[in-house]
């Protein structure tokens, strides 16, 4: 009796949850397959740019001039729909999103612009060869289109025809052959995948998880397929069933660049089945041109990208508006034509959202890459064969198809939409707690031994500040209380920031006990004369006047004029000439004379309201001013804690000021020692990462390890 045959489709299948069960039971452990998941995606590439030169030159020039202008104008329209219905999609992704504040660290993205894009090098390949040596497919496509068009009109052009189907066929074997291991390779991208995937990551963005991946399948599995179902005869199911070797295969892999061969022999088999015949034969040749041609364009699963700006507008608490869609819309497709790491990062900028943000994207992508593969597979798929049979005359506008198309989809998007909104608002709905944000930042260097209050008094007339701290074995270092992130106290009552943690390495590596005062800006000149303040830390800006006050050690930071104001007045405050069209309003400054000058120089009309205890003005009643001007730095750290506020930096030009570390006047071999020491740190790197520990919230504990039934149910491994 014949044993029955495994279908390749039902292989990969299992293959592929055979992956999955290696990874969630060994975990981490699954990373040398790294390797071979990496080296089979290359397999697959290693064809994909031949096929797309020899098969669009080919398939140009076997057209007549009427046929290639009529494919240009009805493949257009067909793209130009598909991106319509992608930007509609993606525009539609803020309705789920439940209503929230939070804040976030300090960014750069407040400070730095992208380099812009360069669509000329992109597109237009001043040396092919280097294009195909550097992947770069735009470029590539290009050629391969003029050369296509220009043997159109080549009296002996059968000829090189005649070599070029040769050579198709020759790429195709190969292709075929590296197919046959795909249910390997499907194995170890699994298996990597589901390994290494931290489960973190998914909880922190789920919102945007589950509503991308709800959107990408009702376009994958419905909008797309059901649009070539209502307007061509080929049926629903009969246009699924020959390409979801390919569609799983870009899904897992995800990458859509590997199975373009295979989906364009799909459209082909679609067409020739299903169409008349002659119209079918003529339909059939198209894709060898279409379906290459289109990946130069932004497919559908890359314009649904564009739903991550909004998200991270509403991530970030600075959501763009409504009247912005239509910029937005029109922004993302033209960026899209590039890399999506490229234009992300633009779109944020654009639209004035943390830089930051674009580390959440990357995250997404883990998984949403998969997904917008196997829409981008979808979409391919849509071009071959609808505008194939648009430009063989095969479609066809049946008033009740395509109505019940319409009323079927109008009913999968309110009610997929709909339920998405009621689960973010209820079981999924995210919380935003930023003390316990601030709270978890924990001190990373070693602590000093501490000294009593009564163990040193101030430092006697006369003596240098090394020898007061030689003889008793004492560093008094006076901070400013309430400077987030430099000195405060946090949730757990303990006092930490980025200035504490340098006061404890300083004792550390004077060899002393560490004595920690707390000071005011007020008293801190007569306190470091005095003898009783060795050092002053909290983020003390240098200004003209502090100068004349007391040292200044050589600067370790730059901090950065901006605005602090209500959340809905963020985009009022991005530009001075906005600030200044506020009129006479009120605005709040530490109460330094370097910060007045600068703000009234640039706000003549507004009326500027000292502040002495910066969170003292955050009470329920809110503020009796408008808008505060503080610090970018220490500005985001208060909208952790008090999360319906922004930071602004108005444009143009940046107001930026020195913070170093006060000393007293007159001790040069102290203020030598402490120079010293800070470039010691900097360069050491302990400096900057407390920087970018405390002031941009990143954190250098290692990643825990990866839940795996290997190591947490078995324990088999440690």
């Amino acid at each position: 009796m014949k044993r029955p045959t495994m279908s390749f489709s039902t292989r990969i299948l299992v293959w592929l949850a055979g992956g999955v069960a290696t990874g969630l039971f060994l975990g981490d452990l699954v990373a040398p397959l790294g390797v071979v998941a990496t080296g089979f995606v290359k397999l697959l590439q290693m064809t994909v740019l031949p096929y797309v030169v020899i098969s669009i030159i080919a398939s140009l020039g076997n057209l007549s001039t009427d046929e290639a202008r009529r494919l240009g104008v009805r493949a257009g329209v067909v793209l130009v729909s598909l991106w319509a219905i992608g930007l509609g999609f993606a525009l539609l992704m803020p309705v789920v999103f439940p209503s929230m504040r939070q804040g976030s660290f300090f960014s750069t993205s407040m400070l730095e612009r992208p380099p812009s894009f360069n669509f000329v090098d992109l597109y237009i390949p001043s040396n092919p060869f280097n294009s195909l040596a550097n992947n770069i497919v735009p470029a590539v496509v290009l050629f391969s289109i003029m050369l296509g068009v220009a043997l159109i009109a080549v009296p002996r052009k059968a000829v090189l025809l005649d070599v070029l189907s040769v050579a198709s066929e020759m790429v195709g074997r190969a292709t075929k052959l590296v197919v046959r291991l795909t249910p390997y390779g499907m194995f170890a991208v699994a298996a990597v995948a589901a390994g290494t995937l931290q489960i973190e990551q998914i909880a922190r963005i789920q919102v945007y998880l589950v509503a991308y991946v709800a959107i990408a399948l009702l376009l994958a599995a419905w909008v797309l397929p059901g649009l070539v179902a209502a307007l061509t005869p080929i049926g629903y199911v009969e246009l699924l069933r020959p390409t979801r070797d390919a569609l799983l295969t870009a899904f897992v892999a995800g990458d859509l660049f590997i199975v373009l061969p295979t989906l364009t022999d799909a459209c082909k088999e679609l067409l020739a089945r299903h169409l008349p015949a002659r119209t079918g034969e003529h339909a059939a040749s198209l894709p060898d041109v279409i379906v290459p041609a289109s990946f130069n364009f932004p497919h559908t699963g890359k314009l649904l990208s564009l739903s991550f700006v909004l998200f991270a507008g509403w991530f970030a608490n600075v959501a763009i508006p409504y009247t912005s869609y239509p910029a937005l819309a029109v922004t993302g497709l033209l960026t899209f034509f590039g890399s999506l790491s490229a234009a992300v990062p633009f779109l944020l900028d654009v639209f004035r959202i943390p830089a930051d943000t674009f580390q959440l994207f990357l995250a997404t992508g883990v998984i949403n890459q998969r997904f917008g593969s196997l829409l981008a597979a979808v979409h391919t798929v849509v071009v071959g064969v609808l505008g194939s049979a648009a430009i063989a005359g095969a479609v066809r506008f049946e008033v009740r198809r395509i109505t019940r198309y319409l009323v079927i989809t109008a009913c999968l998007v309110v009610g997929i939409l709909g339920g998405l909104r009621v689960l973010f608002e209820t079981a999924l709905r995210p919380h935003f707690d930023g003390v316990a944000v601030v709270a978890a930042l924990e001190p990373m260097l070693p602590q000093a031994p501490m000294a009593s209050p009564e163990s040193r008094g101030p430092r006697p007339a006369g003596a240098t500040v090394l020898d007061t701290v030689r003889t008793t074995g004492v560093v008094r270092v006076c901070y400013l209380e309430s400077r987030p992130p430099y000195a405060f106290t946090n949730a757990n009552d303990e006092l930490v920031g980025l200035d504490i943690e340098m006061a404890h390495q300083l004792a550390i590596d004077l060899g002393v006990r560490l004595q920690l005062v707390p000071r005011t800006t007020e008293n801190l000149p007569d306190a470091l004369a005095s003898g009783t303040c060795d050092i002053a830390m909290g983020g003390a800006v240098a200004t003209p006047l502090r100068a004349t006050q007391l040292a200044f050690s050589a600067p370790y930071l730059e901090e950065t004029l901006a605005f602090v104001v209500p959340d809905h007045l963020r985009s009022a405050y991005s530009t001075w000439d906005g600030a200044r069209a506020r009129g006479s309003v009120r605005v709040g400054l530490p109460d330094l004379p370097y910060f007045r000058r600068q703000v009234q120089q640039r706000l003549p009309e507004a009326t500027l309201v000292p502040l002495t205890n910066l969170p003292a003005v955050f009470t329920a009643k809110g503020w009796d001013f408008e808008a505060m001007v503080l610090s970018a730095e220490r500005g985001a750290y208060l909208t952790l804690l008090y999360p319906g506020y922004s930071v602004v930096v108005p444009e143009p030009g940046l107001v930026r000021v020195p913070v170093g570390y006060g000393l007293p006047q007159g001790d040069t071999a102290w203020k030598s020692f402490v120079d010293t020491w800070l470039a010691l740190h900097l360069r050491d790197g302990a400096l900057t990462r407390l920087i970018d520990h405390w002031i941009y919230g990143r954190s250098f504990a290692p990643p825990p390890r990866r839940w795996s039934l290997i190591r947490n149910v078995l324990h088999w491994v440690d």
